[in-house]
């Protein structure tokens, strides 16, 4: 044989196939071991951007995980970087934080951004994905929507929905499976100042008195919750902590005493419940995988 310039190439013979049973154990092994792994179905992976300290994943990554992805945090306010495309992950999870979409050009969060491109990326590559509160403002963002301060009455004045309350689904388990097991209303924590439109082409799962678009399904897999699921009694309480003047602001001088009345009252209920939806909406993620 000759190689591209004429020259004779070199070719290694493999062993005779009668020899093969006398080749050192460990070689054998380690080539078993890696036909093995080659055949081992890949776990998919999730990444989970934070863009604060405070308000992690939570439960949200427990449901990734009885689901069988595998996880991994970005702290985006620690300077880790945003994935390059979306092909390096299977599903993609936006969580909250204080900044907005009024902030893209906001030289104090340099992702913003480059965070909505990767969130248009994933809706045109029908990449799944969850945003909550901050995440689900600049899901509707990427997909076209307006966000905005939260206003109510005539004149307009501006709102801060935040503590315990109800958000009431707009459609049944039969129009929308991940609705399964729910009540037509549920108790959740409300945490949030702006809101968005419904972006073109979503359907409205759930409204609150003050807030009519509360989470949203668009395309086959990405939902956009303005409510918080993901929490546990000790994040509330480190939230009360690091946000207590944006609750005073809310709720008053009382805004704090009353949230921590009611998170007790509330709080195992709302445990069963947000994981049901969870579960149900990485459900649907799964299968877009």
């Amino acid at each position: 044989m000759r190689d591209s310039a004429g020259r004779k190439a070199c070719v290694k013979p493999s062993p005779p196939a009668e020899l093969a049973p006398h080749l050192h154990p460990r070689l054998l092994a380690t080539e078993s071991l890696l036909l093995h792994l080659l055949a081992m179905p890949r776990s998919p992976k999730a990444i989970v951007l934070q863009h604060i300290a405070h308000e992690g994943p939570g439960r949200v990554l427990r449901a990734l995980e009885r689901a069988g992805f595998t996880t991994e945090i970005r702290n985006l306010a620690e300077g880790e970087p945003l994935p390059g495309s979306v092909n390096e992950f299977d599903a993609l999870v936006v969580m909250g934080g204080p900044m907005g979409v009024g902030d893209l050009n906001d030289a104090r969060y340099p992702f913003l951004q480059p965070e909505v491109a990767l969130l248009r990326e994933c809706l045109a590559d029908e990449r799944p994905v969850l945003g909550i509160c901050l995440g689900a403002q600049l899901l509707a963002h990427a997909a076209g929507a307006r966000v905005y301060p939260l206003s109510v009455g005539e004149p307009p004045r501006r709102l801060r929905e935040v503590g315990w309350g109800a958000v009431h689904f707009v459609r049944n388990s039969e129009e929308e499976p991940i609705l399964k097991a729910l009540n037509p209303a549920e108790i959740v924590l409300h945490w949030h100042g702006d809101t968005f439109d419904l972006p073109p082409g979503a359907q409205l799962l759930a409204s609150s008195l003050h807030c009519e678009n509360q989470m949203f399904r668009l395309g086959k897999c990405a939902f956009g919750l303005q409510f918080h699921i993901e929490l546990e009694a000790e994040d509330i309480l480190r939230w009360l902590d690091e946000d207590a003047e944006y609750v005073e602001r809310a709720l008053g001088v009382n805004g704090r005493d009353r949230i921590l009345l009611d998170t007790p009252r509330y709080m195992s209920v709302f445990r069963a419940q947000s994981e049901r939806l969870l579960d149900g909406m990485v459900g649907v993620m799964l299968a877009q995988v």
